[in-house]
This record gives C-alpha cells, sequence and structure tokens, in this order.
C-alpha cells in the first residue's frame, strides 16, 4: 500500500472498485486493513494466505494484513506508518520473488519518514534491486504512458552532480539493461533507443558543453557496435512532440526531470514506473503520497489500475520471452 497515510490505500480501493470495468487480473493489498477503512466504506477481506485471493477478490478487496502502523491520520504521516510501508515491501517483494505472487506492485512512500527509521536506499527501486540481488547499475527506472517511455540516467541528485555521475559506462550498462527490459517486459523486438543531449541543442557540436561529444556519442557508438539500435545525441527541446516519439520505443535521458518532465506532462493519471533489469516484475503509479489531498476522497486512481495492468501484461511477455 505504501505509506498508510498517503493516498495509497485510497487509489488501491478505487482500482478494486473499476476492476471490471477496466478488466484487472487479481490482485492483493498488503499493509494495515485499518488504513482502507478509513478512506473507504467498500468490502474488505482480511487473508492470511495468497490462496484465498482468488475466492475473493470478485466479491471483496482481499488485504494481507501488516499490523500496527500506529494511530492512522490521513495526510499525517509518522514513523510507525513508515514502519508498516517498509514491512509490507519487505513481505511483498519476498512474495514476488518465491512466485506465490506473479508481479510487485508498489504504492507511493514518504522517503523523509523512511529515512527517520533508518532507511538506507534513495528509494523503494534500489532497495527491491537489492533484495533480488541486482547491482544498482543494472536496475533501471522507466517511466511509461501510453505514448511515451523514457529513462533517467541519473536519478535523486542534485542537478550539479550529474556531469560527474555520468559516464561512457553507466549509458551503457543502463541502455543494454533497457533493451533487454523492453524485449523481456513488453515484446519489443528491437528496440530504439533514443539519446537526450544534457547540453541546449545537444551541445551546439561542442560549443555550448562537450558531455555529447566525450561521454554521449562514445557510448552511442559502443552499443552500436553491440548491434543496439542507439541514435542521438539530440537536443531534448525536439523529441518529445508526436512525429518525434514515433521515431523510437524509448528515451534516455540524462537526469531526472529531462525524463520526467515530458511523462508527466503528457500522462499524468496514466503514468508508471517500471523497473528494469530485476528477475520479478515490479511496477508503481508515477505519483507520489499526495498527503495534502489523502482522505479527501480527490485521489485518481488511473496510474495505480495502469501499474496493475502493466505488470500484467509484462508477466505475459516474460512468459513468452523467459530468458533475455
Amino acid at each position: 500500500m505504501g505509506d498508510p497515510a498517503g493516498v495509497g490505500p485510497e487509489v488501491i480501493a478505487k482500482a478494486w472498485a473499476r476492476r471490471g470495468a477496466e478488466a484487472l487480473p487479481p490482485f492483493v493489498a498488503i499493509g494495515d486493513v485499518r488504513a482502507i477503512e478509513r478512506v473507504w466504506s467498500g468490502p474488505v477481506a482480511r487473508i492470511t494466505d495468497l490462496a484465498e485471493v482468488a475466492g475473493t477478490f470478485t466479491r471483496c478487496l482481499p488485504v494481507l494484513t501488516i499490523d500496527d502502523a500506529g494511530e492512522i491520520v490521513p495526510g499525517v504521516p509518522d514513523v510507525e506508518g513508515a514502519r508498516c510501508a517498509l514491512r509490507s515491501l519487505e513481505l511483498a517483494a519476498g512474495l514476488t520473488q518465491s512466485g506465490a505472487a506473479r508481479a510487485l506492485v508498489t504504492g507511493p512512500v514518504s522517503k523523509a519518514q523512511l529515512y527517520a527509521i533508518g532507511f538506507a536506499y534513495a528509494g523503494q527501486t534500489e532497495f527491491v534491486a537489492e533484495r533480488c540481488g541486482i547491482a544498482g547499475e543494472n536496475a533501471v527506472m522507466l517511466l511509461a504512458g501510453p505514448g511515451l517511455r523514457v529513462v533517467p540516467m541519473t536519478t535523486h541528485v542534485p542537478l550539479a552532480s550529474v556531469p560527474g555521475l555520468l559516464s561512457v559506462e553507466l549509458i551503457v550498462a543502463k541502455a543494454r539493461a533497457t533493451a533487454r527490459g523492453l524485449h523481456r517486459n513488453f515484446g519489443v523486438a528491437a528496440p530504439r533507443l533514443a539519446f537526450a543531449g544534457f547540453n541546449p541543442h545537444a551541445g551546439e557540436q561542442g560549443t555550448i558543453g562537450r558531455e555529447e561529444i566525450e561521454i554521449l556519442q562514445p557510448a552511442i557508438e559502443q552499443l552500436r557496435a553491440e548491434s543496439i539500435d542507439a541514435l542521438g545525441p539530440f537536443s531534448a527541446d525536439t523529441m518529445f512532440h508526436d512525429r518525434a516519439r514515433a521515431g523510437y520505443d524509448v528515451a534516455l535521458c540524462c537526469y531526472h526531470d529531462q525524463a520526467l518532465v515530458p511523462i508527466k506532462t503528457l500522462y499524468f493519471d496514466e503514468g508508471v514506473n517500471m523497473t528494469l533489469g530485476l528477475p520479478i516484475v515490479r511496477t508503481s503509479p508515477d505519483h507520489g503520497t499526495a498527503f495534502s489531498i489523502a482522505g479527501q476522497d480527490r485521489a485518481h486512481p488511473g496510474a495505480t489500475i495502469a501499474a496493475i495492468r502493466m505488470a500484467a501484461e509484462a508477466v505475459e511477455h516474460r512468459a513468452r520471452v523467459p530468458h533475455c
């Protein structure tokens, strides 16, 4: 569920309420059942085993309960809620790794509260990757909407730190994982990877920055030598209109906002975060806890519905391409 004081419980409940209209596969919520009951009056079934999901899903939202989130007040996060969110994430990741669940969809969490209880990861992506035994550089954050996929090659770091973090090795590793992930999770046989330049106008041939010449272009050439269809680097300000998006399957961007601004502008209520490079399928809605509207029946479930659907589709693609 993510943080019990955020909108996670509400959008999960609303997704279940729209399960028929959206043709969603059976799913189970993991967390403190009281977080659901605080914001929703629909039917809930407390379960103790995932084998119970199939028999309850058509009539009730099944919840595998993690107790002791403390006093849950929508919109008011605290460390007890963070502990509950972390225990829920640990259990959900373990159930997915064991095969008891086919995919993991993570709700939004408060990083500030998690850090307050000693959480030592940049986010849930890095936590799940470590639990799966995957090195950080081989786990890739992909953001996807109906007509755009983006990968930020650096994520939650100060913008001033980005030039020092970009390297040929990093870009090649992210691109390899992205190409494999598109093949395995989306069924894209020969993915086209378009690279955004770091500088305005992709550096204008080095006159306003040399990252394109010294880092991006050598990485692209290495990828092409490996038969990966790598394109660019392109000026980022011309990459995201309709005609440009038709020319690639994913845009790899140098920093967080370069990737997330276009995806959230185009698909704010439908954006999904998928972690590529894992042995399991993991998605999440591409939005935060939205504490300011929690408990007010204002949260839109579109991104959660999209995350559930994308996870199910990825499982089906993986069944057809099991080793990639």
